[in-house]
């Protein structure tokens, strides 16, 4: 049965992970295993619960308790619940709670690159997307439209930060994703050869003289695609965009370059994905 402790004490040592760690070194907590994350909101919370993420406390709103948050603190069980009253939690986290809820989570070891390309068809690769807000956006996006996969440079902010998660509602913790790392998957050289040895034809996303229309046929027809997005302000280097099968790029209209990488991921997506992919139910 969970423990509900009121908050009486802001410097209690408990509360350290909500309101003076940084993410980064939650990230590094308990090393060399892995770190903490917080989850925030209650739909959040549930979803990573749901993905089998261990709890190790939660801090609600004293409202929460008996309402909105119920379920949550039955299904974490026996974890510390630490509660106070909305001014409280304002003044302890410096921030305002989505929906009252945060959650302290242990992260879990991510798979391998092998195991995100073992069985997908459609799966996002993200250069260097620096802001959790664009990364949660997309792991969104790829959630709901059919991609099976996303895999990461290490440029990339987490997906397990508190905004990107939030902002994806939760979807990154449905969708699989991992980090490629820097010792034997350098990107873009020895990364994008995995790719291709597992079967990857290779999309890069970007605006050049030989890029193709996002509707080219050749593209729909490619069994497996790996959809590249890059960088928010200079989108995919050089390098990158000369390593991928094609260059593709979404039509604009006039006087518009690009659109936001989230944006653009949300289009690319749903045009380039498979037919078994398409909802069943549309008129």
């Amino acid at each position: 049965m969970a423990k509900i402790i009121e908050i009486t004490d802001f410097a209690a040592p408990e509360l350290d992970v909500y309101a003076r760690l940084s993410e980064s070194q939650l990230f590094h907590c308990y090393e060399p295993d892995n770190g903490i994350f917080i989850a925030e909101s209650p739909k959040v919370i549930e979803r990573a619960l749901d993905g089998g993420y261990q709890p190790i406390s939660l801090l609600l709103e004293k409202k929460h308790v008996e309402g909105e948050a119920s379920d949550l603190i039955r299904r974490c069980r026996d974890i510390p619940v630490y509660t106070g009253e909305f001014n409280i939690l304002t003044q302890l986290t410096g921030f305002k709670l989505t929906r009252g809820a945060l959650c302290a989570m242990r992260r879990r070891s991510l798979p391998g690159i092998g195991s995100i390309c073992d069985g997908a068809v459609r799966i996002a690769v993200l250069e260097n997307v620096m802001n959790p807000t664009n990364v949660g956006s997309i792991f969104r996006a790829a959630a709901a439209l059919g991609i099976d996969g996303v895999i990461l440079t290490p440029g990339c902010s987490d997906p397990l930060y508190r905004r990107a998660s939030r902002v994806s509602m939760g979807t990154v913790f449905q969708i699989p994703w991992t980090f490629f790392n820097k010792k034997d998957e350098e990107w873009p050289n020895s990364a994008m050869e995995i790719l291709k040895k597992s079967g990857f034809k290779t999309a890069a996303m970007a605006l050049t003289n030989n890029s193709v229309s996002i509707d080219h046929p050749a593209l729909k027809m490619e069994e497996k695609l790996a959809i590249v997005l890059g960088t928010e302000g200079d989108g995919l280097a050089s390098e990158t965009i000369a390593s991928c099968d094609y260059t593709v790029k979404i039509p604009m209209a006039e006087n518009v370059d690009s659109l936001n990488v989230s944006g653009a991921a949300s289009i690319a997506f749903w045009e380039l994905r498979r037919e078994r992919n398409l909802p069943k139910n549309i008129l």
